[in-house]
């Protein structure tokens, strides 16, 4: 299965309003903004998006508003992973009945099963669907790392077309490049990681930075691609503090105060990530950065 998901993946943070509730006319409102300005494929209800808050409800009703404010202009992927096989199985076949482009799937957090378990647990769920399948392995959150050898042998299921490497681990992503197809996708999961990324054979970033600068990260993908590697680390480096100040505390805090620096009406995080008010300082960085790349009104 061959599905081109595009070089910039926003992971989309969830708006809510005063009463922490969810927000579907800001999140469509935000995904359209989104697509017109760098990102290919809005990934909906991830890390960023708090999908560990959300109800299963909630998430489906994001992926409507989603698709109907983007609908022929970018792509929805879904978050439909889980822990639970049969649950995820079941969210998947959910968000793949409402038409959704594709699926991302988390590595299952917290039970930690071996490889062997993995490999089936990935399996089962691109058996009961023929969308496409971003795998998303992300160690620092789920405490279980898809392996090298394990992403060879999944990304032979022809519904198993790309992963999300947010490992920090660029031997394992040389390696996955090497042993995986050359049409099985690689991208980026840390913003900071997207170029060296890219110089091992990665198609693009799931991003988080895109929710403000996702025009300048298509430019340095494109002028990577095209050969002007000078232009390309040139941006990398103007955006690096902006990839810090974003990652200075738990995501998707300093992202979520950076758009309503914007204008954006997000409403704080949920709890247990409650009351995210950045420390003065912090406040002040993100300030200065936005600032500094003309990124405030």
């Amino acid at each position: 299965m061959t599905v081109d998901f595009g070089r910039v993946l926003t992971a989309m943070a969830t708006p809510f309003n005063a009463a922490g509730e969810l927000d579907c006319d800001v999140a469509g409102k935000l995904a359209s903004h989104l697509v017109d300005t760098g990102t290919d494929t809005l990934v909906v209800c991830g890390t960023t998006g708090e999908s560990p808050t959300l109800t299963w409800d909630e998430e489906y009703r994001l992926f409507q508003s989603v698709m109907a404010a983007t609908a022929g202009r970018g792509k929805v992927m879904a978050g439909t992973g889980s822990n639970s096989t049969r649950e995820a199985i079941e969210a998947t076949q959910k968000a793949e009945a409402l038409g959704v482009d594709g699926a991302m799937l988390v590595v299952p957090y917290y039970n930690k099963p071996p490889q062997v378990a993995l490999i089936e647990h990935f399996s089962a769920i691109a058996a009961a669907v023929t969308l496409p399948i971003l795998l998303y392995n992300v160690p620092g959150r789920t405490g279980c790392t898809l392996l090298p050898e394990t992403v060879a042998q999944l990304a032979t299921i022809p519904n198993i077309v790309a992963l999300k490497q947010a490992s920090g681990n660029l031997d394992h992503a040389s390696e996955i490049r090497r042993q995986c197809p050359a049409e099985f996708e690689l991208y980026s999961g840390e913003d900071s990681l997207t170029l060296p990324m890219l110089s091992l054979g990665a198609k693009g970033v799931v991003s988080v930075a895109s929710h403000v600068a996702g025009i300048a990260l298509q430019d340095m993908i494109q002028a990577f691609t095209s050969g002007d590697v000078q232009k390309a680390t040139d941006i990398h480096l103007r955006l690096m503090p902006l990839f810090k100040v974003l990652f200075a505390t738990t995501n998707p805090i300093p992202v979520k105060a950076a758009l309503r620096l914007q204008g954006w009406d997000m409403g704080e995080c949920r709890p247990p990530l409650s009351g995210d008010v950045l420390s003065d300082d912090l406040l002040t960085q993100l300030k200065a950065v936005l600032a500094d790349l003309s990124l405030l009104p």
